[in-house]
């Protein structure tokens, strides 16, 4: 790790800390920061994005994307719908719709992120799934 924490003190809640680390990373995502993901992002990670051609392997090549698109994603306000954590031992899965505002227009995705137990005793992901809503969802 990184030395950020990547646990939140939920009350020994899982589910609402891995929420919580989900939101900041999008505070800073919406602002043009995408290394709020990053920093929660492990080595070996396995990332798909419908703007990609390709699916991304590792933390290095999903800097390299990354770099592409820091400062250039600005979002007025956004909501993380219905977001929902399944827990299994060591891993967990978080699955929300997320809906962003820019400009008068509304974008929609779906996203699931798979994220780990970290040594550090926090969570990290190693896969991320994002897909195109229909706009009528």
């Amino acid at each position: 790790m990184n030395g950020h924490t990547n646990h939140t003190p939920c009350g020994g809640d899982p589910e609402a800390a891995i929420i919580a680390l989900e939101r900041r990373a999008l505070e800073r995502w919406n602002q043009g920061d995408p290394d709020g993901f990053l920093e929660l992002t492990s080595g070996d990670v396995v990332y798909f994005d419908p703007a990609l051609g390709r699916k991304l392997i590792g933390k290095k090549a999903l800097g390299e994307y990354y770099g592409t698109v820091r400062g250039k994603i600005r979002i007025d306000t956004y909501r993380m719908i219905g977001p929902v954590v399944r827990l299994s031992p060591g891993a967990a899965v978080l699955a929300y719709d997320y809906e962003a505002f820019r400009d008068g227009q509304v974008f929609r995705m779906h996203c699931t992120e798979v994220y780990t137990a970290a040594t550090s005793g926090g969570w990290e992901i190693i896969h991320t799934h994002w897909s195109f809503a229909r706009q009528d969802d």
